[in-house]
């Protein structure tokens, strides 16, 4: 089983959120990075764990935990012409942009911030804290994952 750190900035969409949907499920739509893409298209299994990450606030960081809860199907906001996602490029039937769905697992007895994360060498090699990862989506090695958990709880 591979781990994965999802990024989303909480004004858009946040954990809180994530809690609420109904079936505590949310489709993961709007990645346009090939990188990510890739990620959610060629690699990430129904099942696997990941660490909702709020990025790009006041204090960034891991609010808990949720799983890849479907394959990966095309992100329907591509052929949508008023989105902020359409793709003039993309088409029903050669789609380029995909997405799995995202379900509540569990909460973090505490928010694990960046901060926090940059403070342990068990950490130093995690893709996050590496200088000029901007990815949306990252894998994580089973023990960088463990000890996440450990610090939320």
């Amino acid at each position: 089983m591979k781990y994965w750190i999802m990024k989303s900035e909480p004004e858009v969409f946040s954990f809180q959120e994530l809690k609420k949907r109904p079936k505590k499920t949310e489709p993961w739509n709007g990645v346009r990075n090939y990188q990510a893409r890739n990620f959610m298209r060629d690699e990430m299994q129904e099942g696997e764990l990941i660490l909702f990450y709020h990025s790009s606030c006041e204090i960034p960081g891991v609010a808990g935990i949720a799983k890849v809860s479907s394959k990966p199907y095309p992100d329907s906001t591509q052929f949508e012409k008023k989105s902020e996602y359409y793709d003039p490029k993309a088409t029903k039937e050669t789609p380029r942009w995909f997405l799995i769905d995202v379900t509540y697992d569990q909460d973090l007895k505490n928010f694990v911030s960046l901060e926090e994360m940059k403070k342990h060498k068990e950490l130093s090699e995690m893709r996050l804290l590496q200088r000029g990862n901007r990815l949306s989506i990252l894998p994580v090695t089973n023990k960088e994952f463990e000890f996440i958990l450990k610090l939320g709880n």
